[in-house]
């Protein structure tokens, strides 16, 4: 399939992206990801090795757009467990401690 990855056309193919991969160590991920055979990578890692080129030279959704297409799963950027609470004011503490008026 012929994909455009930083401005140059690439003839690739999911055997030859895994016959790419094959024996690559998958970096810590901190952002988007591909699992390729039984092994999830970052994007840019992929990119990198399939294109030969510099990571500054591509984005991650242009990567992202080609394995899709080839088949492969892609993962979005992970999301955080959970929204930290604000922090309660000093007067809103103190009416948490008293307990709050009761309605009625």
């Amino acid at each position: 399939m012929r994909c455009v990855i930083a401005r140059f056309p690439f003839d690739l193919t999911k055997s030859g992206v895994l016959e790419s991969m094959k024996g690559v160590k998958p970096e810590p991920i901190a952002g988007e990801s591909v699992i390729i055979g039984r092994r999830q990578y970052p994007v840019k890692q992929v990119g990198q090795i399939i294109t030969r080129q510099d990571r500054r030279d591509f984005s991650a959704g242009e990567v992202v757009r080609a394995m899709t297409l080839l088949g492969f799963t892609c993962r979005g950027l992970p999301q955080a467990a959970a929204t930290p609470e604000p922090a309660l004011t000093p007067l809103q503490r103190a009416s948490a401690m008293l307990g709050s008026p009761v309605s009625v």
